[in-house]
């Protein structure tokens, strides 16, 4: 069953912050990792179970898949695919994101 991949507001400012950051270096990879992001979560609408269960959080639909030293995590419902976060593997992420809000 294909779901429909919705990015939250805060995943998206993920991204924008993390593309911006990579830009101050680089515009091609800033927009390489954009580009990837978006072509990883649309791969979900069909497989989105594939990702692992994220190990800080006791559901098994959320979700996530690692790109580079990224974090994308999602949580599964019947219908959708919300993509909650966009961020670095180090940083703590109880401390940046209820995982358990509704959609």
């Amino acid at each position: 069953m294909a779901r429909t991949v919705k990015w939250t507001e805060s995943a998206t400012n993920d991204l924008e912050a993390i593309a911006e950051f990579i830009a101050r270096d680089s515009r091609f990879y800033a927009i390489a990792v954009v580009r990837a992001s978006r072509k990883a979560a649309q791969t979900l609408r069909f497989s989105s179970m594939r990702g692992r269960i994220v190990p800080e959080m006791n559901s098994s639909n959320i979700r996530e898949l690692f790109l580079w030293k990224y974090r994308l995590i999602y949580k599964v419902t019947h219908h959708y695919v919300y993509i909650l976060a966009f961020i670095h593997g180090a940083r703590d992420l109880k401390s940046l994101i209820d995982l358990n809000a509704e959609f």
